[in-house]
């Protein structure tokens, strides 16, 4: 599964620069970087490198149970080859655009720098959202499933408000522009995916 294919590419380059034999800072998102010294490559590169084991494993293991979801209805919708690659299509222009915002309001902060694959594997996410709206999701300490289509809009207004309070080191406003985009995409590409969501919600 491309799924698969994925995870193993991010797992393997994010383990190399753990080890040191690929070096991170290289390759990780820097806005100033990116806006004045051009090296664009950083809008993708950033997806492939995390900040630790944990933060790995968490990435790769919500892309693989969402992401299989969404990889095979893509190929439902789309056909396949071309579900398939629109289904890596999201994946990878999600790393880019769900770092704009970030782009533009650091582009002046040299030391601003960010890492992981969190703002596609949201894009990801929400695209399972917009094909299964009623299924559960598990967020952390709460034991019981919260249904997709409620847990969608908590998720974007807790990723608006900590952006606003900018109190840790989490790229919230990736998130958020993630999922925005995870949504997005499935309906430019088909828009009657949103009359499926409807009749999935008894609309």
């Amino acid at each position: 599964m491309v799924t698969l294919i994925l995870i193993l590419i991010t797992a393997a380059v994010s383990i190399l620069c753990f080890m040191g034999v690929l070096n991170s800072n290289a390759l990780k998102f820097n806005a100033y970087d990116v806006w004045h010294r051009k090296q664009w490559y950083r809008m993708l590169s950033y997806g492939l490198v995390h900040g630790g084991w944990g933060h790995l494993f968490f990435n790769m293991l919500t892309l693989y149970f969402f992401g299989t979801v969404v990889e095979q209805y893509f190929q439902a919708a789309f056909g396949s080859p071309s579900g398939i690659i629109l289904y890596v299509v999201l994946y990878v222009t999600a790393i880019a655009v769900s770092t704009l915002g970030d782009l533009l309001k650091y582009r002046n902060a040299p030391g601003y720098n960010a890492v992981g694959a969190s703002g596609a594997v949201s894009a990801v996410l929400f695209a399972s959202i917009l094909f299964e709206p009623k299924m559960g999701i598990y967020i952390y300490l709460i034991p019981i499933p919260v249904p997709g289509y409620i847990f969608a809009p908590l998720y974007l207004l807790y990723c608006w408000y900590m952006a606003k309070r900018n109190m840790d080191n989490i790229g919230h406003t990736a998130h958020f522009w993630g999922a925005v985009y995870g949504l997005l995409f499935p309906l430019v590409c088909r828009p009657d995916i949103f009359h499926h969501f409807l009749t999935q919600l008894g609309l």
